[in-house]
């Protein structure tokens, strides 16, 4: 008999890639949308647009307690994985009420309803390096603690207390996943490096001819989120809930992604990218990079795609999307 899970924020860069995930292991698969994305699939579903036939949709207000009741009811999933969040850390500066809000109060519905429908399933909450914030510590792992500096990694961690208070206090099977960036050609054009990737092929194309950027020697640690999707699966399939910190253990630069990009294309970019102060973030006190030792060896998980790969990928398929459109 097939599992039965439920996605809420299926329709983003991560919902996308665990769906199919999911679908290749024989689930039945659930997902929670927006209801003005039903009345517009074209655009607002458009990384899940090859599954709509494959999966089933319930539209909801994820800030809404009795949506959320009334799915979880109806579907009865053994496995329920919450990516839905306002997950932009400068749109977060900009809006915080709505940041805190539909983060801490999304993630504290879920986990009630699940205590009160369905007791029985497992939940996987998104977690995020934001949550470590300025930490002294590097790199971190799962007992690094928590020093935020953005109002979306204070909703993060809100949720991931939360999560932890409901295993410990219900004894549900609540998991997080403190995941570091992760990116791929579906990822939203506002991050830095889809906006280097879709700009770089821009310019390849003859459409642009300069890109814009910040502070270009800030690190990140940055992986594929095929790879990251498949740890939230391998955290649900445990014995026991445990959280776990996932990421590639290696940093690089925005100089760097931007140098790949370009070069992927037979451009140099210092001919086209510019530095804006306006685009500046605080820098970090320490580098964000996990230790995904506790992952590697409890889950057996591991990385199968780099970071010239990820790249590569993003950029490949943007200049496609771009000459398709164009034609």
């Amino acid at each position: 008999m097939s599992k039965t899970a439920l996605i809420m924020g299926i329709a983003g860069q991560d919902g996308s890639f665990l769906a199919e995930l999911l679908l290749e292991k024989g689930y039945e698969v659930h997902g929670v949308v927006r209801r003005v994305a039903l009345e517009d699939p074209a655009h607002k579903l458009g990384r899940i647009q090859h599954l709509l036939d494959k999966i089933t949709l319930h539209p909801a207000t994820i800030d809404s307690y009795p949506s959320i009741f009334k799915i979880l009811n109806t579907v009865k999933p053994q496995e329920c994985y919450h990516l839905a969040a306002q997950s932009f850390v400068s749109y977060s500066f900009e809006d915080e009420f709505s940041t805190l809000n539909t983060n801490i109060n999304s993630t504290h519905y879920v986990l009630a309803a699940i205590k009160e429908c369905v007791p029985r399933c497992r939940l996987y909450f998104a977690g995020s390096s934001e949550m470590f914030g300025s930490t002294d510590t590097s790199p971190q792992n799962e007992t690094t603690p928590f020093r935020p500096r953005s109002i979306y990694g204070i909703s993060k961690v809100a949720g991931f207390e939360l999560t932890r208070n409901y295993r410990e206090n219900y004894g549900l099977f609540t998991a997080s996943g403190i995941l570091f960036n992760h990116e791929s050609s579906r990822r939203g054009y506002e991050f830095v490096t889809r906006k280097i990737t879709h700009h770089a092929a821009k310019i390849k194309l003859g459409l642009a001819d300069k890109l814009e950027l910040g502070n270009l020697d800030a690190r990140r640690d940055w992986g594929h989120a095929k790879d990251y999707v498949k740890a939230m699966w391998l955290i649900l399939q445990q014995e026991l809930p445990e959280d776990f910190v996932i990421g590639t253990g290696e940093t690089h630069s925005v100089r760097d992604v931007a140098e790949k990009a370009f070069s992927n294309l037979g451009l140099d970019y210092k001919k086209y990218v510019t530095m804006n102060p306006q685009f500046f973030r605080k820098p970090d006190a320490h580098v964000l990079v996990a230790d995904s030792s506790k992952a590697k060896k409890q889950l057996g998980w591991k990385l199968s795609v780099s970071f010239d790969q990820l790249i590569s990928e993003m950029v490949t398929e943007d200049l496609r999307l771009l000459s398709s459109s164009s034609q």
